[in-house]
């Protein structure tokens, strides 16, 4: 397991969404957790493919030193997203102003559980400064995922759920 992904599933749940797709996990997952070097897009760091830089293909994915890890710059930007993916866990950890890890599960009956948990902000972050703005944005961004992901797959999925919210 990458320091990343160590570190972020040590703390507690802040806030999670869940949802379903009707396809077995090893497959959602080889959707979910593609990641290499390139731009962002919906066949390249899934979860990040929604954020307006990666949209306007502004964002870039590049190798990190460890197996498994990778960072994501954005066009004339400073700023960095820090990347671990770890297949054997069917997860992936993103930290850029949030600290949050998807990983797939299985739930049986061939459907998948995608979940998406955060686990930290940035305490200078302000942008979504309610727990219902936050929780807003989990379920679009989940949503959004789950769609391409049953797409793909040529599958349904279910409606993602908020499973757990809390404010720190």
């Amino acid at each position: 397991m990458s320091s990343l992904l160590s570190a972020l599933t040590a703390l507690p749940t802040r806030w999670e969404v869940a949802g379903t797709v009707h396809a077995p996990a090893n497959a959602v997952a080889d959707l979910l957790l593609a990641v290499k070097p390139g731009r962002v897009s919906d066949d390249n760091l899934l979860v990040l493919a929604g954020m307006s830089a990666a949209r306007r293909g502004a964002m870039t994915v590049l190798a990190g030193d460890l197996t498994g890890s990778y960072r994501a710059v954005g066009a004339g930007t400073d700023g960095q997203v820090d990347i671990a993916v770890d297949l054997g866990l069917r997860a992936v950890a993103v930290q850029s102003w949030y600290g949050g890890v998807h990983t797939v599960t299985s739930a049986g009956d061939g459907t998948s559980r995608v979940s998406h948990r955060v686990h930290t902000v940035l305490p200078s972050h302000d942008r979504f400064p309610t727990p219902d703005d936050m929780e807003s944005r989990l379920w679009s961004g989940l949503e959004r995922v789950l769609r391409v992901i049953g797409d793909r797959l040529g599958r349904p999925t279910g409606d993602p759920m908020i499973v757990r919210a809390t404010s720190h």
